[in-house]
C-alpha cells in the first residue's frame, strides 16, 4: 500500500530517482513537518489531517495551540475560529461574536477563549481555503476540534503501530495576548509535555513561537528544542523594538541562538523571488543561521499554483498542482534542516525516494 502511494506521488510530481545531497547542519536529511497536518488534503488541525500526514511519511506534525476559557490547549490556527469551524451556524453562540484587539490588530469573530472545551466540542471543522481546495470541503462538518493531548495520544499510538518515531512541533499562538487575559500557555504546555515524557533536546519535539519572551521563559524551564519564528516584515508582538529583519542579521542570529535552537522563516527569506515571480537567488540566510549554530525550518511549501514560484506553476489555474517537488529540491540544496509543508507526501518522497517516501 505504501509503495503504491509513493509510485503515485512519483508519477504526479516527477520525483527524482535518488535523494539529493544534504547540506543540513547535522548532515542528516531534512525533516518533513506536516503543516497543520496534511492540510492540503484534509481540513487543517484535525486528527484526520494529522493522521493522514503520519501515514504519508511526515517526520513531525504541527499543531498550533490556543486556549479555551477553562484553560485547555486546543489545536487551531488562530483563536478566532469563524474561518475554520461552523461556529457561525450555531445560533446559541451568536451573542459571542465580538471584536477584539489581538497583537495590535482588530479582529472580529468568535474566539476560543470565550468557549469552554465542552462548548467547542459541539463545533465541527471546516476547510480554511475552500476557494483553492474545493475537494477538502467534502470533509466539512466531520471532525471536532482536537485538544493538544489528543494530538499527543494519536502520535504515540501511531508510533507503536508504525514502528517509528513521530515528532510533534507545537506553536504557541499569541502567547502575550493569552497571558494578558489570564490564560498563559506555559503551565499547561509544560505539564502535558512532562506527563508524556518530553523533556530533552533529544526528544522529537520542537516548540515554536513568533514571540520572543515566551521562548526565553521556556528556555529556562525545559530542555526541549525551541524555534524562533520570523516573518518577512514587522516585529514580534512582544518586542516592537526588534524587527524580524534585524533578527536575521549575523548579530541578531547570535542573540537568537542564546535562547533558541533554530529559526522558522518564510521561504522567500531564504531564496528570493525574481521580479517575474520565479525562483531567484539565495539570500545567504541559511548559511548565516548555520554559522550561528541554528537550524533552519522554512514555511510553507504548498502544491497549488497560487503559492508556487511562477516558473514552477502548471498553467493559469491557481488551484492546480504545480511542481512542488522541484521547489522543495531547491531548498534542500540550499541546506535547510527541515521544512513545513501542507503536502507531506510530496516532501517525504523528495527526501526519501529510495524508501518509498515513508519510514
Amino acid at each position: 500500500m505504501r509503495h503504491a502511494i509513493f509510485l503515485l506521488a512519483a508519477l504526479l510530481f516527477g520525483l527524482p530517482a535518488m535523494a539529493d545531497a544534504h547540506a543540513t547542519r547535522s548532515g542528516e536529511p531534512p525533516i518533513i513537518i506536516a503543516h497543520r497536518g496534511a492540510s492540503g488534503e484534509r481540513p487543517e488541525h484535525t486528527l484526520a489531517a494529522y493522521d493522514r500526514a503520519i501515514e504519508q511519511g511526515a517526520d513531525y506534525v504541527e499543531p498550533d495551540l490556543v486556549l479555551t476559557r477553562d484553560g485547555v490547549l486546543v489545536a487551531r490556527h488562530e483563536n478566532e475560529i469563524s474561518g475554520t469551524t461552523d461556529v457561525a451556524d450555531h445560533p446559541e453562540f451568536a451573542g459571542r461574536r465580538m471584536t477584539k484587539i489581538i497583537d495590535g490588530i482588530e479582529v472580529t469573530g468568535w474566539f476560543t477563549e470565550d468557549f469552554t472545551l465542552a462548548e467547542l466540542r459541539t463545533l465541527r471543522a471546516r476547510e480554511r481555503l475552500p476557494q483553492l481546495r474545493d475537494a477538502n470541503t467534502a470533509f466539512d462538518g466531520l471532525y471536532p476540534i482536537p485538544t493538544f493531548e489528543e494530538v499527543i495520544r494519536l502520535v504515540r499510538a501511531r508510533e507503536v503501530e508504525m514502528g517509528r518515531t513521530i515528532g510533534i512541533y507545537p506553536e504557541t499562538k499569541h502567547p502575550s495576548y493569552f497571558a494578558s487575559i489570564g490564560l498563559p500557555h506555559e503551565a499547561p504546555l509544560l505539564e502535558l509535555l512532562a506527563r508524556y515524557g518530553y523533556d530533552s533536546a533529544d526528544d522529537a519535539l520542537f516548540i515554536q513561537s513568533f514571540e520572543v519572551g515566551n521562548l526565553i521563559a521556556l528556555n529556562g524551564k525545559t530542555n526541549v528544542r525551541l524555534i524562533q519564528l520570523v516573518d518577512a516584515s514587522g516585529h514580534p508582538a512582544d518586542r516592537p523594538d526588534m524587527s524580524y529583519e534585524r533578527m536575521m542579521t549575523a548579530d541578531g542570529l547570535t542573540v537568537v541562538a542564546a535562547y533558541a535552537d533554530g529559526i522558522g522563516p518564510p521561504k522567500d527569506m531564504l531564496i528570493a523571488r525574481n521580479a517575474d515571480g520565479s525562483l531567484g537567488a539565495s539570500t545567504g540566510l541559511v548559511a548565516r543561521a548555520h554559522a550561528a549554530g541554528l537550524d533552519v525550518h522554512p514555511w510553507t511549501f504548498r502544491r497549488e499554483n497560487y503559492f508556487l514560484p511562477a516558473n514552477l506553476r502548471s498553467g493559469e489555474d491557481p488551484r492546480a498542482a504545480g511542481d512542488l517537488a522541484a521547489e522543495i529540491r531547491a531548498f534542500i540544496a540550499e541546506g535547510v534542516d527541515g521544512l513545513f509543508t501542507d503536502n507531506p507526501l510530496v516532501g517525504a518522497a523528495v527526501v526519501r525516494p529510495d524508501a518509498g517516501g515513508l519510514h
